[in-house]
């Protein structure tokens, strides 16, 4: 079995591409399905604000890395993919499951929402069954490889999530955030890590809007600075604030350039979404500075001395991860060896049981005695060489393999 990636993401792709790119929970099972029909044998789709990515399993006797490359390119006709697109394949595909979970290959170095997304990836393939015993293993190994990275290098203690670093790219584009009003809109992880920032500051309201009530209520009560707002009045709200924090799940622009009020003060807005929340028409007003994702590379590069020691230490962390997971990869290629046998015993001890019942007159208890002799008998005849099997090295398997084949005619 092969596996490989195939995707877009913040290292090769602005965020104007990676919008038209992203997968709606309605497209991943799509994409899904179709991959499933095409022969893949297993399929996780992650899609993030700053990647939107397919991981594969799939028979070497197949092309299955082109047949990935087809199937995404058409989902996404509307975007020139052949100037963005990665493929990685084998020992490039599993190391690049491994950096991503971790936060090493995040826009913001060791951020810990990229755990859960992964995570939910593959629940949801668990969920539709296209994730089976090859990438439930790879991922699952990725997200412990993770944790223990997290732990050892206490890299939590060191915020840097894309909120974190949100609301320091808006203070150092404002000055001061002291006596400020702000708004956020959605009622996502993103946002309330948004607000958990903003009540750090001497603020002097955070209004929350979000299409749907949700979570506004429980927000609420973070502090007697919050204020609902109906998200009907969100144009309205604007020449009250300072800032505009956005950072919701949906589909389209929520704020467009022809409703835009006018406004008599400088307005910073930060767009966190992908697809964008805010049409990028906004920023050319004179009065507004439209901040989005790809913004925060600039400042999250300034904290990467932090970080570039854990970095390394990340990395050895990871390849002995690698390393175990392709070893045992290794030794998963006699699986079907393995199954083939006890195959071949169970059909020649349901045929052998079947002519002696038939030519005998045995009575139940001693056809049952009969059956856990022959059971038994057989289960000894293949024990040493599947023993044998696991035990040799990898060039010698690939021989000793193709030798029981042979013999037991499989």
């Amino acid at each position: 079995m092969e596996i490989a990636v195939v995707g877009i993401n913040h290292n090769n792709a602005p965020v104007d591409v990676r919008e038209r790119a992203a997968f709606t929970d309605t497209s991943k099972i799509d994409v899904i399905n179709e991959l499933m029909d095409s022969g893949i044998e297993e399929v996780i789709v992650l899609s993030t604000c700053n990647r939107s990515e397919v991981y594969v399993a799939y028979s070497k006797k197949i092309d299955g890395k082109n047949i990935l490359k087809d199937v995404y390119k058409k989902k996404f006709k509307c975007v020139d993919l052949d100037l963005f697109l990665f493929a990685k394949k084998g020992r490039e595909a599993v190391e690049h499951i491994f950096r991503v979970a971790s936060g090493m290959d995040s826009i913001v170095l060791g951020e810990d929402q990229i755990l859960g997304q992964v995570k939910d990836s593959l629940t949801l393939s668990m969920e539709l069954g296209s994730s089976k015993k090859l990438l439930n293993r790879l991922f699952r190994d990725a997200v412990t490889a993770s944790k223990e990275i997290k732990n050892k290098l206490k890299i939590s203690e060191i915020p840097l999530s894309t909120s974190y670093i949100g609301v320091k790219l808006i203070k150092e584009r404002i000055g001061d955030l002291k006596g400020k009003n702000v708004l956020i809109i959605g009622v996502g992880q993103i946002s309330k890590l948004t607000l958990k920032y903003l009540l750090l500051e001497e603020l002097n309201s955070i209004k929350i809007t979000n299409r749907t009530h949700g979570n506004l209520k429980e927000l609420s009560v973070e502090s007697s600075k919050i204020e609902l707002v109906n998200y009907c009045d969100r144009y309205d709200v604007l020449k009250d604030v300072d800032v505009v924090i956005s950072a919701t799940s949906a589909p389209h622009v929520i704020l467009s350039v022809e409703k835009m009020p006018e406004l008599n003060k400088k307005l910073y807005i930060l767009d966190l979404a992908v697809p964008r929340d805010i049409d990028p028409k906004v920023g050319e007003n004179s009065s507004i500075e439209l901040l989005d994702i790809d913004d925060l590379e600039k400042i999250s590069s300034n904290n990467m001395e932090k970080r570039e020691g854990m970095k390394e230490q990340a990395d050895e962390i990871i390849s002995e991860y690698i390393y175990e997971f392709h070893e045992w990869k290794k030794r998963t290629k006699i699986d079907p060896v393995i199954k083939d046998l006890k195959e071949k015993c169970e059909e020649i001890e349901k045929d052998t049981l079947e002519y002696i019942f038939r030519k005998s007159n045995m009575e139940l208890r001693d056809q049952k005695i009969v059956q856990k002799m022959l059971n038994s008998a057989l289960k000894r005849v293949i024990r040493d060489p599947i023993i044998k099997l696991k035990e040799l090295e990898d060039d010698e398997r690939e021989n000793y393999m193709d030798v029981v084949k042979e013999l037991f005619k499989l």
